[in-house]
């Protein structure tokens, strides 16, 4: 009798698609938003983000969106261009920050699901907790951009990805 055991590969640490040095300074940004975050959950907005990147990098066409809370590490990402644009050389492709005005006629009610799911497609596990919908609170961040109906107050047109041009 021959037991064979089936091998299970682990995702993709998608931390390795940024220097560790890239990794802390984007962390940073987001500690510096969000005073009396710890480290913990900024880094898990951080390796989200970059999960949400290498999806959308992956999926250009299916108007993936950030949650409220992966969107506050996304936003600190682009803050760091040289970081984005490396990161946009490993993927193959820079994903574009595309402002829309905020406005229920834009709400897609299955954008996170779609997304979680384009993570997945990428090699990815979601977090499940970051991607929580706009009205839950369990984790207080700095941005507040997130589709929902109605906008919330102080959601600029800045707010959510539609792919590359």
């Amino acid at each position: 009798m021959t037991v064979t055991q089936e091998h299970v590969q682990a995702p993709p640490d998608p931390r390795a698609l940024v220097s560790p040095a890239a990794f802390t300074g984007i962390t940073e940004t987001v500690l510096t938003n969000n005073p009396g975050m710890d480290r913990g959950t900024a880094e898990r907005i951080v390796t989200e983000a970059i999960k949400f990147e290498a999806a959308c990098a992956q999926s250009p066409r299916l108007r993936l969106k950030p949650s409220r809370v992966v969107d506050e590490g996304w936003h600190a990402l682009i803050l760091h261009t040289r970081v984005k644009a490396d990161l946009a050389r490993r993927l193959g492709l820079f994903v574009h920050h595309v402002p829309e005005p905020p406005g229920p006629e834009r709400h897609d009610p299955g954008a996170l699901v779609r997304t979680q799911d384009a993570i997945r497609a990428a090699g990815y596990a979601p977090d499940p907790e970051l991607w929580a919908g706009p009205a839950d609170g369990s984790i207080s961040v700095a941005a507040t951009c997130e589709p929902s109906e109605p906008p919330p107050a102080g959601c600029g047109a800045d707010c959510s990805n539609t792919g590359p041009d």
